[in-house]
């Protein structure tokens, strides 16, 4: 389990993340969401020890986590929004320099690397470089650098940005397996139809603060699991019904050009986080 408590990150006056509590089971798969500088990678950025928080505290499985506990640090593995990776170096040449940088030996660095590059479907192109490689094949090879050690917690931090439609499918496709295999993820990503295909529960942070958790179903039904989209003026609406014949007799009323559709996560975030930035 993974326990943030009153986490709070500071940059002289401005707060980045305030007084953050959450808590995340074991082998969960579990998403950050919200604006650009709601403070999701300040959080994954101070579960991985890249910053310090300025108050409050982490803990893992009842331990606290700080830089020189290394062996929970060792238990951690993330993969950022930025490609880390020298572009003249092959896929093997990356497993095996990651291999080496955390003391794995070397029969178990090759058999490992053999294993992940085929588990993400990569085998075949271990001996191409990186700067040859499309994005999404960047990605996933980040993925398999990062669960080179045996982590338990994997921290994506935008996993898919820039991917096309099927690479993105692709990477889902391989967090999937690797969850179904009791590996606690935590994801921040823009995506919603990412975090509502992938996440057993997701919260929605905005301004630095933890806005609310829940699994993405609740939410939905909370807001209404059906939609109508009309148009008012020059600006899109959407009105939210708890079922479907409610939201077919507000049409029928005399709503014009009104279209039916389920709601998506993506409403909620627009009728949470959304309303926040029109009043900014």
């Amino acid at each position: 389990m993974i326990e943030l408590k009153n986490l709070t990150k500071k940059y002289e006056d401005f707060v980045a993340v305030k007084n953050l509590n959450l808590r995340i089971e074991k082998g969960s798969f579990f998403g950050l969401l919200g604006p650009n500088g709601a403070g999701k990678s300040t959080t994954i950025g101070m579960l991985s020890t890249l910053y310090l928080p300025t108050s409050g505290e982490i803990w893992i499985e009842g331990e606290r986590l700080t830089r020189k506990n290394t062996a929970l640090k060792r238990r951690i593995s993330v993969v950022t929004q930025e490609y880390s990776m020298r572009q003249d170096m092959t896929m093997e040449e990356i497993m095996e320099y990651q291999g080496r940088l955390y003391f794995v030996p070397a029969r178990e660095r090759r058999e490992k690397t053999q294993k992940l590059l085929e588990f993400c479907d990569l085998f075949d192109y271990r001996k191409r470089t990186v700067r040859k490689l499309s994005g999404g094949m960047k990605r996933k090879l980040m993925v398999c650098r990062a669960l080179l050690t045996e982590p338990d917690i994997l921290l994506l931090d935008e996993p898919t940005a820039g991917m096309d439609a099927l690479a993105r499918r692709q990477m889902w496709n391989l967090l999937k397996r690797l969850n179904r295999n009791q590996l606690t993820i935590l994801l921040t990503t823009h995506y919603m139809e990412e975090a509502e295909i992938l996440c057993d529960r997701v919260g929605l942070m905005d301004c630095g603060k933890l806005e609310e958790t829940d699994t993405p179903k609740a939410m939905i039904e909370r807001l209404g699991k059906y939609a109508v989209d009309r148009m008012s003026g020059e600006k899109m609406e959407s009105r939210f019904f708890r079922t479907r014949e409610e939201a077919i007799r507000f049409i029928s009323e005399g709503s014009k050009d009104a279209a039916l559709r389920s709601t998506t996560l993506e409403d909620v975030f627009l009728e949470k986080a959304g309303k926040h930035l029109e009043n900014r």
